[in-house]
């Protein structure tokens, strides 16, 4: 096989393409990716838990953890304990976390810009990215089933 034929090369490097488009609109905002996206899932819902956050955007606990510390301290999010299981972490917007969904309010569209799709070519392709994303993850999953079996 070729390498240009290689869909797993073209994801990465889409991937790694797509993240370099968001550097320079989120390093003006003093904002990874990684907490630009965290940040959308709280502006989507408020004051979730970190495992819900993390199955959310896909990241282990053991990696959103110290991000979610580093943007305690930026004064971005607050972390609390639930009062109804205090194993499980809260973590919600403050004022400021909020304030930063206006001042990355032209992000989605400059991306969108970037891409040179149309907004409908996009939802086509992400929902085919996404597709591909559960078939894969679905084949892991029976894959592991199978391991544990023998």
């Amino acid at each position: 096989m070729r390498t240009e034929h290689m869909l797993c090369l073209s994801l990465h490097a889409a991937s790694r393409a797509m993240t370099r488009a968001y550097q320079p609109l989120l390093d003006a905002l003093g904002l990874t990716y990684p907490q630009y996206v965290v940040l959308v899932a709280l502006w989507d819902e408020d004051a979730q838990p970190v495992g819900a956050i993390g199955r959310r955007l896909m990241l282990d606990t053991n990696t959103l953890t110290p991000m979610l510390k580093r943007m305690e301290t930026a004064g971005l999010v607050r972390r609390t304990r639930s009062p109804r299981d205090e194993r499980q972490v809260i973590v919600s917007l403050t004022e400021a976390g909020r304030a930063m969904e206006a001042r990355a309010a032209h992000v989605p569209a400059r991306i969108v810009a970037a891409t040179g799709l149309s907004p409908e070519a996009l939802r086509d392709l992400n929902a085919r990215v996404s597709a591909l994303k559960d078939s894969l993850a679905r084949e892991d999953r029976e894959r592991e089933d199978r391991e544990r079996e023998d």
